[in-house]
């Protein structure tokens, strides 16, 4: 499988708001479907990563893409909803605490990358993918664009299908565990959270016991 190096923009050369250009770049030389891919939840000290790959319709882009972490959580619910009505193909993946605990949060978010391009039920020619890397045994040809998800749309749908789609994952767990308050910082190291982790100790199988402050003091067995 080919692998593309690196995209990576002079600071100067970035849009004020990501763009359909790589595409139509891409769409010209005849390379089609083209699928955008994205994750979430690398920093928190809990849950899943998820990642998300989204095929757009050229000649139906929703309104008002963005980076999610530029987003409003009420603009990215509706937008999460404008991406699965209007998109081509659309596919969620995710790795668990244990799983990322097992490997490292990179290659569990690269991995969670690979399996949301598979599962799309329109197979893609190529992928961007946002940041330094294109997972291995990517089932198309990739480029990796660092702030990928602030220079295409595509990217931008994918990071807000998976930030919507992990925080609503956060929020039902936060409904079982109310000690720690996971419905509102969807797992983060807030100081809430470590204090709920100090008192109650980590949760097995949904927090990351490889990430401080639990790691070494908690055992994960």
């Amino acid at each position: 499988m080919t692998r593309v190096l690196t995209d990576s923009p002079l600071l100067f050369d970035m849009p004020i708001k990501p763009d359909f250009s790589t595409e139509l770049r891409l769409l010209k030389r005849g390379v089609r479907p083209i699928a955008g891919i994205d994750e979430a939840g690398r920093g928190p000290l809990a849950g899943p990563v998820v990642a998300a790959a989204v095929v757009l319709d050229a000649e139906r882009l929703p309104e008002g893409l963005d980076d999610s972490k530029r987003l409003t959580a009420a603009m990215r619910e509706k937008l999460f909803d404008a991406i699965l009505s209007q998109a081509l193909a659309v596919s969620v993946a995710s790795l668990c605490a244990p799983s990322i605990d097992r490997s490292d949060i990179r290659k569990a978010s690269l991995e969670a990358m690979r399996r949301a391009a598979a599962g799309l039920t329109l197979a893609p020619s190529h992928a961007l993918v946002d940041g330094c890397d294109v997972p291995w045994g990517l089932c198309c040809e990739g480029s990796a664009l660092v702030k990928g998800d602030q220079r295409s749309v595509s990217i931008a749908a994918a990071s807000i299908v998976a930030k919507v789609t992990r925080d609503r994952m956060m929020q039902r767990a936060g409904g079982h565990h109310p000690h720690y308050g996971l419905e509102a910082h969807v797992g983060y190291a807030t100081q809430q959270h470590r204090s709920a982790i100090e008192l109650h100790g980590p949760l097995r199988g949904l927090h990351r016991y490889t990430f401080a402050p639990i790691k070494g003091r908690f055992p994960a067995e």
